[in-house]
């Protein structure tokens, strides 16, 4: 089990592994071989970035029992999804930016993330969970309002693709069994969302092999598994934000009004 983020420390971006507060510095390629340089950091010296850069970000809809029955859907018979843009990725203690284009609601979903560490297409659900490198805190971050303002098309892919909506991190670990996981999200000090991993519909694997046979996956692609119930606008002048998953870590970001 390894806690992998990628940092900046006076102009130079890095990677390495995270325990306690220092961080052992690696070089080469997160996801094929990685070595250790020897060098270590501590995590007050550093800004920690967005833990992996991915090609895209792949966001789950209707993934959980519990918000299905709530919102009276029937349970989807193949993963639902959409495409974030990369240039809405965004990771740890930075503000979620309004869109000059929109003045509605601005809505957090709390998720877990898979992070995908090896090429993969055409996977069986073994072959799947092999390409799985390891988990992350996402907050899939959506401009409500968007999505059936045009009754001829949701609009899922603006509504979720601005930029600073794709938060995801502070760290990717390693080693983890996904069906133990709980998702907290903190609004303002006060928990909105307490739900576990296992009830997915689509658990971790299930979801790497159903999208590995519609698009390749590549290294350090992330899969957001989708949300529960609890989800809600941030509405304040200012508001702090944090998903948390015990065993992953805290995402913790702003949105300034």
């Amino acid at each position: 089990m390894a806690n992998w983020v990628r940092f900046e420390a006076g102009g130079r971006i890095g990677f390495g592994t995270l325990s306690s507060e220092t961080i052992s510095v690696q070089q080469g390629d997160m996801f094929a071989g990685p070595v250790a340089t020897g060098e270590t950091l501590a995590t007050g010296d550093v800004r920690l970035l967005m833990p992996c850069q991915p090609s895209k970000m792949i966001c789950l809809w209707n993934n959980f029992h519990a918000l299905a029955a709530k919102l009276e859907v029937a349970e989807p018979a193949e993963p639902l999804y959409l495409l974030k843009a990369p240039s809405s990725f965004m990771g740890p203690d930075q503000a979620i930016r309004r869109p000059a284009s929109y003045d509605g609601k601005i809505v957090y979903e709390g998720e877990l993330g898979i992070v995908i560490g090896k090429r993969c297409a055409n996977a069986s659900d073994a072959e799947a969970a092999s390409a799985i490198f390891g988990y992350t805190c996402i907050n899939d971050v959506t401009a409500g309002e968007i999505i059936s303002r045009d009754p001829t098309f949701a609009q899922w892919a603006r509504a979720k693709s601005f930029d600073t909506f794709g938060i995801f991190g502070p760290g990717i670990v390693t080693g983890l069994d996904p069906s133990s996981l709980v998702v907290r999200t903190i609004l303002n000090g006060a928990e909105r969302q307490n739900y576990p991993i296992s009830d997915m519909i689509f658990p971790a694997a299930a979801l790497v092999g159903a999208i590995s046979r519609d698009m390749t996956l590549l290294p350090g692609d992330v899969i957001a598994c989708g949300t529960s119930v609890g989800v809600g606008a941030m509405k304040e002048t200012e508001n702090t934000i944090e998903v948390t998953i015990d065993g992953i870590g805290t995402l913790r970001n702003t949105l300034a009004q």
